[in-house]
């Protein structure tokens, strides 16, 4: 291979007056959206306008290959239009029906000079966005890809959410910026631009290739760059190969944001011929009273995961209907400073975790266990115990497993997000599938739609998540955080917050605490979406308030369709959904640090009908600082005709079941 150069990829039409040859252009179905690609003397660029306000101005497109660090230029072969449209169900998720319809520019071109590479630009453009990627068709040698020199330039005076790259768990807070200030971030990136629009920023079907990331700088500009390997190179490529596509969501309120699902269509359909098994589900575990410092991982007096202290979640959750019990601690390594420990074994448990007596026992009570694999990031120890981990597990009734990657190096050595990551969690679900196992994924690459793929990957975490709020020294996230994950973390795809805190008390870590009313506990249900959810709060603590713990027990986590009726980024947001398995709509309502009172139309529920809506609020006197656990829970009759005035607490919310009579 002749290992130089950078070249650039694009498609469609009408960037720059000033063009060495014909635009090309490809609008959304509707036409308000379109995409336009231009093939300067200097390289290919892109530009995408709305309605005719612009919403990238022409940015640059292409690679950095090894050995050089100059542009390629090319010769467009040949311009395929095609269009697409078909309505798909999905296994889970936030909406029965997804509508895949989109109008497609395929752009032939190969580079001027040099080894003459052949590069396909393929571009989607939807009625809610875009999406593009770079297809090299089969060709002789492999590529060592550097950099993209992909570009956005967004109107100059917007602002941003985003999170920098300086936690490789993505556990930090989004902040509000200007593009300028964006020092290397993670995606999605959120934006608000002039005139009332919406945008989000990430990438769909990241397979084989480093995660990208964005670089602000002056007049809006953002441009990518990819997780390297530890020798710098980005990505090793065999031909043929097709990026992830660079998406972009464009909306005219934050709501559309969340309900966009372009993310999904941009991914392989399923892969796994029967996802009967893939079920979505709740549960409780061995787990918060361990980040209260109330337990051990490892084994010893307070050692958590032991045969009788599990038969009494088993119990809790049979008895409340809950489907699931999450066990951590329970195999052999915790030991010392287990993060440096490569030897975690993942069919050795404890002398005090009778495995069979505790997964026969729950068997019989109508509960399965969902196991855990702490790996420490020692990724070669656990794709040595891939199989033979997942059997242990399904031999004993287990199919679902949260697995975790506490540690800034995968191996001592490659970054979670770099290409060697992504090969590895790949490598996990495709595994786990093969043994008819669902994935929780903590610690994980940032997710980019491969649930419509493989659906077994059911949820990960990537998120400042509730654990936070039990020993973090700055106290705990603050009640913006959460009114703030839709749209940002949440558009990534379904995330593990762990909420459901009923007890605020924390004894050995004083200084910190969850920040929300109880109330709002139960909103976060419908607000943050994962098919699987867990009540992360002890037995005790909800035996204690039975009246609110029922909605957590009614509260669905596979949804027939979702709306996000009103919503300010990072001030409120109130989402209503459709039970998949019912005609019950749910309502979840959440400001941040201060009270409010909002009024909201009931148009989304069925003309004609009335219904029965259980409402569980935050009580006059509630405040997440000074009385958190005061909530009332009401019923009354409403029909679609209807405008349900709410006043949710600083740091409050409300939650409502609207059973149809």
């Amino acid at each position: 291979m002749n290992n130089k150069l950078i070249f650039m990829a694009l498609a469609a039409a009408g960037c720059l007056a000033a063009c060495s040859s014909p635009s090309t252009e490809v609008t959304s179905p509707d036409g308000k959206i379109k995409f336009a690609v231009d093939n300067k003397a200097d390289g290919l660029c892109y530009s995408v306008t709305d309605a005719g306000t612009s919403i990238v101005s022409p940015s640059r497109l292409g690679f950095v290959l090894q050995g050089n660090d100059s542009v390629a230029r090319f010769d467009v072969l040949n311009s395929v239009m095609s269009s697409h449209d078909e309505t798909w169900e999905t296994v889970w998720g936030e909406s029965r029906e997804v509508r895949d319809h989109y109008n497609q520019l395929t752009i032939e071109m190969r580079q001027k000079g040099g080894n003459e590479m052949l590069v396909n630009l393929e571009v989607r453009v939807f009625d809610d966005g875009f999406g593009y990627r770079y297809v090299f068709p089969q060709q002789g040698d492999s590529l060592v890809i550097m950099e993209e020199l992909t570009e956005f330039i967004v109107p100059a005076a917007s602002e941003a959410w985003a999170m920098t790259n300086h936690d490789v768990y993505y556990e930090d807070y989004y902040r509000r910026k200007p593009i300028a200030e964006l020092d290397t971030v993670h995606t999605p990136v959120t934006i608000e631009a002039p005139g009332d629009k919406y945008l989000a920023i990430h990438e769909a079907n990241l397979t084989d290739y480093p995660k990208m990331q964005l670089i602000g700088e002056e007049g809006g500009k953002m441009r990518a760059r990819l997780v390297p390997w530890s020798t710098g190179v980005a990505a090793y490529v065999v031909t043929p190969f097709a990026t992830p596509w660079r998406t972009m969501i464009i909306g005219g309120t934050p709501g559309d944001l969340v309900t966009s699902y372009m993310m999904l269509n941009l991914n392989e359909p399923c892969a796994v011929e029967d996802a009967s098994w893939c079920k979505p589900m709740k549960y409780i575990g061995v787990w918060w009273e361990m980040h209260l410092g109330n337990g051990t991982w490892y084994a010893g007096p307070n050692h958590g995961a032991n045969t009788a202290n599990v038969k009494k979640y088993i119990d809790f959750a049979a008895e409340h209907g809950i489907p699931g019990v999450l066990v951590e601690g329970w195999n052999v390594g915790w030991e010392g400073h287990w993060p440096a420990n490569d030897h975690f074994d993942f069919t050795k448990p404890y002398p005090d975790f009778d495995i069979k007596e505790i997964t026969d026992y729950a068997a019989e009570k109508g509960v399965t266990l969902v196991g855990h694999h702490e790996t420490a990031a020692w990724t070669k120890n656990y794709e040595n115990q891939l199989d033979t981990a997942f059997k242990f597990y399904t031999d004993h009734g287990v199919h679902n497993v949260k697995t975790g990657y506490v540690n800034l190096l995968m191996d001592g050595k490659e970054d979670h997000s770099s290409q060697y990551g992504v090969r590895h969690y790949r490598k996990v679900v495709e595994t786990a599938a093969a043994n008819k196992v669902n994935i929780d994924n903590h610690e994980p690459v940032m997710p980019t739609g491969i649930q419509r793929t493989w659906p077994n990957l059911m949820t990960q975490e990537g998120v400042r998540g509730q654990e936070h709020c039990a020993w973090d020294n700055d106290g705990g996230n603050p009640p913006e955080h959460t009114v703030l994950m839709p749209f940002t973390r949440g558009l990534a795809g379904p995330m593990d917050y762990t909420f459901g805190t009923f007890n605020y008390d924390n004894p050995v870590y004083p200084f910190a605490r969850v920040r929300t009313t109880l109330a709002k506990e139960l909103a976060l249900y419908v607000i943050i979406y994962s098919p699987m959810q867990m009540a992360s709060d002890t037995p005790e603590n909800y035996s204690a308030h039975p009246d609110a713990f029922q909605f957590i027990k009614d509260v669905p986590v596979d949804w027939e369709k979702t709306l996000v009726p009103d919503a300010v980024i990072g001030d409120y947001v109130v989402t209503v959904r459709l039970d998949r398995n019912s005609s019950d709509w749910y309502l979840g309502a959440a400001t941040d640090e201060d009270a409010r009172e909002l009024n909201v139309a009931l148009d989304f529920l069925e003309p004609g009908a009335e219904y029965t809506a259980q409402i569980y609020a935050d009580a006059p006197d509630a405040d997440w600082e000074t009385n958190p656990t005061a909530y009332t829970v009401t019923e009354q009759t409403v029909k679609s005709t209807d405008t349900l005035p709410l006043k949710l607490a600083a740091g409050g919310g409300t939650a409502i079941r609207f059973i149809k009579k």
